[in-house]
């Protein structure tokens, strides 16, 4: 760990229902408020990063998911902390998506990515996943 800069481990998770992906608005209040991200969280300690993005898609989004292979993982240094980003496509098995604890979910297609302001964490996996999910809709 870099002195006094904490590591967080988070899972996100790409939905894609074959024509959108979902993404999420932080609350105004969570660092990087307001701004829109994969869905996810912190991974407790003990926790692996599977079971961490099964409880935190149960908690903020109310649903159930599969978690698929690991598609990125990049760590991001904010002035005061580094987080370490897991990005997996996930399967939705039961429940719809509802914003418990953020402000907005939305399904957007994969060009709209560059249009709604991200976490900076997640800015550079954009233009890879943009493609990779326009692939999967030809």
């Amino acid at each position: 760990m870099i002195a006094g800069v904490r590591l967080y481990e988070v899972a996100a998770g790409i939905l894609w229902n074959g024509s959108e992906v979902l993404i999420a608005r932080r609350q105004a209040g969570d660092h990087q408020g307001g701004r829109w991200e994969f869905p996810g969280g912190k991974r407790h300690r003990g926790e692996s990063i599977a079971d961490c993005l099964k409880r935190e898609m149960l908690e903020e989004i109310g649903i159930e998911i599969e978690v698929g292979p690991l598609w990125r993982a990049l760590t991001h240094v904010y002035p005061d902390r580094r987080v370490s980003l897991y990005f997996h496509f996930c399967d939705l098995l039961r429940g719809t998506p509802t914003p418990l604890q953020c402000d907005e979910l939305r399904w957007i297609a994969p060009a709209q990515l560059r249009d709604h302001p991200f976490v900076e964490g997640d800015l550079p996996v954009l233009p890879d996943l943009a493609r990779d999910l326009t692939a999967k809709v030809v």
